[in-house]
Formats: C-alpha cells, sequence, structure tokens
C-alpha cells in the first residue's frame, strides 16, 4: 500500500473518531438534562405532598379546635339561596352579638368582593340602621324597618334579600361570625397581634384602648371595632371596623403568615356558620400570600349627600336613604 493511501486511510480514521466523540456527546448531554429536570419534578413533587398533609393537618386541628369549644354559641342557618355576580364573588359578612336563644340583631352587615381578574378585593360595609324595605313572604310585600332587624326577622338568607331588593347585590356566600369567636381567629392568624392606630381613648366592657399606634390582640381589637359611645355614633364605628378589616387583610394575609393560614381556616370553618367552601379560601388567600392581590378597597353606604335623620316609632331613629343613588355607588365601587 502505497504512502497516498495510508495517509488517506489515517485521514478517514480520525474523520470517524471525531464524528463518533460528537455524536457521544450529544447523547450524553440529554442524560445530564434529563436527569436534572427529572430531580427537579420529584422534588418539587415531594414538597407538594408535604404542604398538602402540613395543611391538611393544621385545618383540621384548628376545625376540631373550634367545633370543641362549647363555651361559643354556634348559629345554625336554615337556608341561603345564593346567586353568582357577574363581576366578581360576593360574600356576606355579619357580625353576630347573638346570646341564649334569641338570634339578635346583626351588629355588622358587611359585602366582601373579590374579582379573581384584576385580584382588587373590595369591602362595603352598611349601616345597621339604614331604613330599608324588608321582603315579607307572607303578604308578598315589604315592611321598612333597620336594616339589622333583617337577620332577626329571618337570618342571612333575608339579609341577603334585602340586600338585591335595595342595592340590586347578588350575593353567593355568607358568613356567620360570633363577636366571642372573633378573638380566637384573630389571635391565631396574628399572634403578635395586629397593629392599629387606635382614633382615640376609649373603653367598651372593661377593655381600655389608648390613642396612637399600637398592637391590638384578639379581643382588643374587637371591642376596638364595636365601641359606638360617642358623637359619631355608628359611623364611627363602621370606620373602626373597616380599619380592623383592613389590618387583618394586610397584616394577617402576609407571606410570611402562610404557616398559620390552614388553622386559621379551620378556626374560620368551625366558628362560623357559612357556605363558603375551602377552596376559595385557598384560592384567595393564596393571591394575597403571593403578592398578586392589590390593597383592600372600602365603602359605606350610605354614601355622603345620599341620607337624612329620620324617626319612627316602631324603629326608632334610622337613616332614610336615596336608595336608587346608593345601588349605583356601589356598582361603581365595584366596576372602577
Amino acid at each position: 500500500m502505497d504512502k497516498h493511501r495510508q495517509a488517506q486511510l489515517e485521514e478517514q480514521r480520525k474523520r470517524q473518531e471525531k464524528q463518533q466523540k460528537k455524536q457521544s456527546f450529544k447523547s450524553y448531554k440529554p442524560k445530564r438534562q434529563r436527569g436534572f429536570f427529572g430531580k427537579l419534578v420529584k422534588a418539587l413533587v415531594i414538597l407538594l405532598v408535604v404542604l398538602t398533609v402540613y395543611c391538611g393537618i393544621f385545618y383540621a386541628k384548628g376545625y376540631f379546635s373550634a367545633k370543641g369549644d362549647t363555651s361559643i354559641q354556634k348559629t345554625e342557618v336554615s337556608a341561603f339561596n345564593g346567586l353568582k355576580s357577574s363581576n366578581g364573588v360576593n360574600v356576606l359578612l355579619l357580625g353576630s352579638d347573638s346570646r341564649g336563644e334569641d338570634r339578635g340583631r346583626s351588629d355588622s352587615i358587611m359585602v366582601a368582593h373579590y374579582d379573581h381578574k384584576s385580584k382588587t378585593p373590595k369591602l362595603v360595609s352598611f349601616m345597621r340602621d339604614t331604613y330599608v324595605g324588608i321582603p315579607n313572604s307572607e303578604t308578598g310585600g315589604v315592611d321598612y324597618d333597620k336594616l339589622n332587624a333583617a337577620y332577626s326577622y329571618g337570618g342571612p338568607e333575608l339579609v341577603r334579600q334585602t340586600l338585591a331588593q335595595t342595592f340590586g347585590l347578588d350575593i353567593q356566600y355568607y358568613a356567620i361570625v360570633n363577636f366571642e369567636s372573633f378573638p380566637q381567629i384573630i389571635d391565631t392568624l396574628a399572634p403578635r397581634g395586629l397593629e392599629i392606630n387606635a382614633e382615640k381613648d376609649l373603653e367598651v366592657d372593661g377593655v381600655v384602648v389608648h390613642q396612637g399606634v399600637q398592637r391590638m390582640d384578639g379581643t382588643t381589637a374587637l371591642q376596638y371595632a364595636r365601641f359606638r359611645k360617642d358623637e359619631e355614633g355608628d359611623f364611627g364605628r363602621v370606620r373602626r371596623q373597616q380599619q380592623v378589616m383592613n389590618a387583618l387583610f394586610k397584616q394577617g394575609l402576609s407571606p410570611k403568615n402562610f404557616l398559620r393560614l390552614p388553622e386559621t381556616v379551620g378556626k374560620v370553618q368551625g366558628y362560623t356558620a357559612s357556605n363558603i367552601p375551602v377552596t376559595f379560601y385557598a384560592s384567595t388567600g393564596l393571591s394575597y400570600l403571593s403578592g398578586f392581590a392589590k390593597p383592600l378597597e372600602k365603602l359605606t353606604i350610605p354614601v355622603d349627600g345620599t341620607w337624612s335623620n329620620g324617626y319612627y316609632d316602631h324603629a326608632g331613629s334610622v337613616l332614610e336613604i336615596d336608595e336608587s343613588a346608593n345601588s349605583s355607588a356601589i356598582q361603581a365601587f365595584f366596576n372602577q
């Protein structure tokens, strides 16, 4: 074999070796990638399982702790015919001060609104002395009285009907929070208390609050929100209720409180009479914990310039309102 032929064969052999090395490298690189991503997926699955188990355990802890608390009266609700809203989810929030067998009148009436698209939580507070037509199923008409009387006459369903008729509000869910259980819920979610700038010095049922920034535990926050014995009356109380709710949303539902959320939801479910599904708490809570949700926006009904003081023998002092103007204000607030 001549030298020229040997040189050709040697060159061919080198090219084959080089090609084999390239193929070997290409086949090796995806294996490394597949190995890395496989381990990552496995780790994420394990983490998801651990979080699911953790949430389940602490949800059950909170739920059964609340259900087993015999010191707090549980509210029974026979029916609630909720309707979906076209522009988000509306939840009727009722603060009940019921004692004994008497259902009592609702001391706090709010509608929480949440749009999963805009991630904007909104809260509408209704003055309990607002004079409205309460549907009467026996006559087919309405009986005019204070708004909070609807709860006493027919529970959350009658409040829902009254708000729908007066303001055109479609409400899907409800939650009744007995004031006695409110401190337990707050202390579970925010064990260090809620930071609130108290408007003034006040005292309610032996609880003293001094003006200024401070951390309020559940009991103190409750009494601060309930105070109404001043010249502002219910207007001041509603503003303080919104202040406490804002602190609860902003501080309680922060990422650092993620591990406390399952037990808190369990206690909320255990203490409250409600038809809110656990999935709603989970999806809404994740929006806050991930930082996607926007700050809480608030509205008080009746709005300025749409009401006047009135008095009726059967109802006492009331707020007579322009129903059309306030209905428009609510819809504009939800749609903005």
